[in-house]
């Protein structure tokens, strides 16, 4: 009886669990509410099942519980049980399935006016891809994947001069409006997934796969990749921004064409030797660093990381947090640059000159900081020397105390957490791995032993 009663409790307490559960999809936002009736008819198919199954098990528990004397009777088959239980088990099936079938046939075939948009995976980040006043994207080949050309387009295609190159993972769509997405990996299986969008899609090495959508309510979604893509994979995060068609153009003017990234002229180091001098007052005369003025090493860093870093100083994504004291020094530093081509030109300058390693000042255990390097390693490369595809600068031979205090920032929220710094909380969810302020010197300890 206790079975019974056990079993008859497991089913009520199912059934509240699922009415009465505060975790549940999240509010769609795009047509496919035909995938949430499909689930929902598959909870009702087999909700029945697991009902019906587990009464009738509390009841044979009771029917056929041992009596002293009784005796079980032997039946092997039962034809008109088994008709009936395939009957059954037959309706179930094509209840849950056909549905599907016919979702899956309008998931395979977009609409004609779908306005079409190429996301680009790649570990451990996105860009997007949109065509410009032709219409059309340009044709891409991974032997034109570059440092100057990350999406590899083909610079021979005239069709691709126009494209408009959003490096950044948050991308912005009109709302009310469908698009597909052509979905391309540069490295490993990812997988785009928006969950208020309830679609999703691999992105396959070597293929070119889609999803389409038509998002029907503005708001800032959540991107991740879906699929185990590597030890970052959790960080792989994007946003994907449902706004009103004005808005929508105006972000998109704001990024670059092919045409002109490809024009852009290299940084003048003669240019940048005198607005470096503003630098030079606390990094040195040589970017070598000044522990005493709180001003990390900068030769030898990679230029395309130092121009992130002063732009987003210059454009408030950095050195705003009120804990950010050193931060907030140096965004006023960073304003004296006027423009892009600025930024460029000093930090050509900046790789003019000698990259000698900063002094060891951290004491830590650089066994154990090895293990944690482990997954360090996987973006900033195994020697420390950072990897440009994974946009992770350089740490070997930088300033130590300086690591320790980024680090610190990352995972206390100061470093990281602005909206606008677009690979900053990557690195922030990165953080979480160390424990301690132990743990971090025992890293810093080991990125110091690196050759």
């Amino acid at each position: 009886m206790a079975v019974a009663i056990a079993l008859v409790l497991l089913i009520v307490g199912s059934i509240l669990f699922h009415f009465l559960s505060p975790w549940y999809f999240t509010p769609i936002a795009s047509n496919w509410g035909a995938m949430d009736d499909t689930i929902s008819l598959t909870f009702w198919v087999t909700g029945f099942v697991f009902v019906s199954v587990n009464l009738f098990l509390a009841y044979c528990v009771i029917r056929y519980r041992h009596r002293k004397g009784s005796r079980a009777k032997y039946e092997p088959e039962n034809k008109k049980l088994e008709w009936w239980l395939t009957g059954f088990t037959t309706v179930g099936v094509v209840a849950m399935l056909a549905p599907g079938l016919f979702v899956w046939a309008k998931f395979v075939h977009p609409p004609q006016e779908a306005a079409v948009v190429e996301a680009v995976g790649a570990q451990w980040h996105w860009r997007f891809r949109f065509p410009g006043s032709d219409g059309k994207l340009g044709t891409v080949d991974a032997r034109h994947v570059s440092e100057k050309n990350p999406f590899g387009l083909n610079p021979a295609d005239p069709n691709g001069q126009d494209d408009v190159l959003v490096s950044s993972p948050e991308v912005h769509l009109p709302v009310g409006k469908p698009v597909k997405l052509l979905l391309r990996s540069i490295d490993v299986l990812h997988d785009f997934a928006v969950p208020q969008f309830r679609a999703k899609m691999d992105l396959v090495p070597g293929l070119v796969t889609f999803i389409w959508f038509t998002p029907t309510r503005t708001g800032k979604f959540d991107l991740l990749c879906n699929e185990l893509c590597g030890v970052a994979h959790y960080a792989m995060r994007g946003k994907v921004v449902v706004e009103e068609e004005p808005a929508f153009q105006a972000w998109l003017k704001g990024h670059p064409t092919f045409a002109q990234t490809s024009a852009r002229p290299a940084g003048d180091a003669a240019a940048g030797q005198p607005l470096f001098a503003v630098c030079a007052a606390c990094h040195g005369l040589e970017a070598q660093g000044n522990a005493a003025l709180n001003a990390p090493k900068l030769s030898g860093q990679e230029a395309w990381y130092l121009q992130r870093q002063l732009k987003n100083y210059k454009q408030g994504a950095r050195g705003v947090h009120e804990k950010d004291v050193f931060g907030q020094m140096m965004a006023p530093m960073a304003a004296t640059l006027g423009d892009d081509a600025a930024i460029a030109n000093v930090v050509a300058y900046i790789n003019t000159l000698p990259d000698q390693p900063a002094p060891t000042t951290v004491k830590g255990n650089a066994k154990t900081g090895q293990k944690t390097y482990v997954t360090c390693e996987a973006c900033h490369g195994p020697g420390g020397r950072g990897i440009y595809s994974t946009n992770a600068p350089g740490l070997h031979g930088m300033s130590d105390w300086y690591l320790v205090t980024q680090l610190k920032n990352f995972k206390h929220g100061i470093r990281g957490a602005h909206p606008n710094d677009l690979y900053g909380p990557q690195m922030a969810l990165i953080s979480t791995i160390l424990p301690d302020d132990q743990a971090i010197n025992d890293l810093v300890a080991y990125i110091n032993t690196l050759k």
